[in-house]
């Protein structure tokens, strides 16, 4: 598994004009592959009389999976363009849609090219990423003495705390970085007296 990546920090919808044309470019993260056709269908049903419904969407932290459509415009001037722009921005988990309302000036492959991969260069300029890192996720069970301090202290020292369970014990899922696994491990135990145990789970990737 890749150790991080960076993907949309939000869905959101980014305008511009050229020659007349109008591209609206649409972005939002999507964690499957039926997320993204979601999305783009969705885009199209919000722009029935657009020109093109142009998409590109790359899932998985490593790219496994990327598709794109150029919906009419010339063969390789729309979707592969944008498709390229969001591997050379390193951004995965995302859905692109350039909407364009053609305004009667013809752009040629080089204008088309540029215009849809700026499109979504630009979009994600104003949108934003954030970089998610790959976590190891583990649930440490502790008294309920101890639980609310343990609690605490995890966050202050800047750990994934990502939920809390109250039963007999209270359990605190948390995400760790690999590297810190052992490190960890320590801390809890004098950090506890030794009271606490720390069961190691599956991975999954959280914003760093």
């Amino acid at each position: 598994m890749q150790e991080q990546y960076r993907t949309v920090a939000r869905a959101g919808v980014h305008e511009t004009e050229i020659n007349r044309s109008r591209f609206i470019c649409a972005l939002a993260p999507a964690a499957t592959e039926q997320e993204a056709q979601d999305f783009v269908a969705r885009v199209r049903k919000e722009h029935p009389t657009a020109t093109h419904n142009c998409f590109a969407y790359v899932i998985g932290a490593d790219a496994s999976v990327q598709k794109a459509s150029d919906d009419g415009e010339p063969g390789g001037t729309a979707g592969v363009p944008m498709l390229h722009m969001l591997m050379r921005r390193e951004v995965r988990y995302v859905a692109a849609v350039v909407t364009r309302y053609y305004g009667g000036v013809k752009l040629g492959a080089g204008g088309l090219i540029r215009a849809y991969g700026g499109s979504v260069g630009e979009a994600l300029d104003a949108l934003g990423t954030i970089t998610r890192q790959r976590f190891r996720l583990a649930t440490v069970t502790v008294d309920h003495q101890r639980a609310g301090k343990l609690e605490n202290d995890l966050r202050a020292t800047g750990r994934a705390v990502r939920e809390v369970t109250y039963a007999e014990m209270v359990s605190i899922g948390i995400g760790l970085p690999d590297a810190d696994v052992e490190g960890f491990t320590s801390w809890l135990a004098d950090a506890t007296a030794g009271s606490a145990t720390l069961e190691l789970g599956g991975e999954a990737y959280g914003d760093v």
